[in-house]
């Protein structure tokens, strides 16, 4: 696939969530005598969601599907700090080791570094997290990168845990192609879930920020608006900026990628919101799209979800051609 993705000047970009590992929303509105227990529960949670072996899942789809270019989403690192050790999840790093153990290998493009916290838990450690936007492309690509940025939107949600006020801090990041004598630019971002107000704040950012270009541009990301909905304020700016969306072009079926249990247990899969975008405008072309990790084969053997989001892989024509449609 990849030698005729040259030979055609196609190239096959994803987009997926890969999931924090657990729950945050519980840690909001706590008091701080509330705040440990809360702490640990998270804590445990993520160790019940099994990154490790949801690495191994998410490496296969990677490696079924060949994707040129990655954008990832919570792509997560958790420390814990005890009197006597500190422990890292650093899940970029697990996920990279899993695709070269798959032989693949794919170099990291732009880290976008999001909020972060350290809060003690019960047990009398200090849990840490980060949580992270990744690009990564394909080493053997003949691909040139410029004009790299990564960002934080100025729009963001301030909430209460342990009665402290905290910035739930989202952002972007984008770079400049060269590929295929074609030049374009990809950017990947996730937007806020929780505010509708501040998730269209950063919409409009990105659109007067790194949207402002005349390159073919393509945004993916986690849009945390449900595109299946005709009424989504945030999906339609975007469209109406002229954005294509490639699912509504070339996919099948309504395209759900939201949201499987915070678990990842459930046993039949409850998505149903398609929030996980591919979007891109100036010329491009979708030859076809798909959604990864939706399917039962595709869980963990002890039954994880490799995320709660499918991600969602398009093959983009980069000749300046007209769109296609739907067959």
């Amino acid at each position: 696939m990849f030698l005729e993705n040259i030979r055609k000047k196609c190239m096959i970009i994803m987009t997926w969530n890969i999931y924090i590992g657990a729950d945050l929303t519980p840690l909001i509105n706590t008091t701080p005598q509330q705040l440990p227990a809360v702490v640990t529960e998270v804590f445990n949670q993520l160790e019940q969601t099994d990154f490790p072996a949801r690495a191994k899942a998410i490496a296969r789809q990677i490696c079924q599907t060949e994707p040129d270019l990655i954008g990832l989403q919570e792509v997560a690192l958790w420390t814990v700090q005890s009197p006597q050790t500190k422990s890292v999840l650093n899940f970029l790093n697990v996920l990279l080791a899993e695709l070269k153990k798959l032989a693949l290998d794919y170099r990291v493009v732009a880290v976008n570094k999001n909020f972060r916290d350290k809060l003690p838990s019960s047990t009398g450690d200090v849990i840490g997290v980060l949580d992270r936007d990744v690009l990564l492309a394909r080493c053997q690509l003949p691909i040139k990168f410029s004009n790299i940025q990564e960002d934080n939107f100025q729009s963001n949600l301030v909430v209460p845990i342990g009665s402290q006020p905290f910035t739930i801090l989202r952002g972007w990041s984008a770079v400049d192609i060269d590929l295929y004598e074609q030049k374009f630019r990809l950017l990947n971002t996730h937007l806020e879930g929780e505010s509708l107000e501040v998730r269209m704040a950063q919409a409009e950012e990105l659109l007067t920020g790194p949207g402002a270009t005349d390159l073919p541009l393509i945004f993916i990301g986690d849009f945390n608006s449900n595109a299946a909905d005709s009424g989504a304020p945030t999906y339609h700016l975007l469209i109406n900026a002229g954005f294509n969306d490639a699912w509504e072009l070339a996919g099948k079926g309504p395209g759900f990628t939201a949201f499987q249990a915070r678990d990842l247990l459930n046993p039949v899969s409850s998505l149903s919101e398609r929030i996980d975008l591919i979007l891109f405008r100036n010329g491009l072309k979708v030859k076809r799209v798909n959604r990864v990790g939706e399917r039962q084969r595709d869980r963990t053997p002890c039954g994880l979800w490799p995320s709660d989001h499918a991600g969602v892989v398009a093959t983009l024509n980069l000749s300046r051609t007209r769109l296609c449609t739907r067959d």
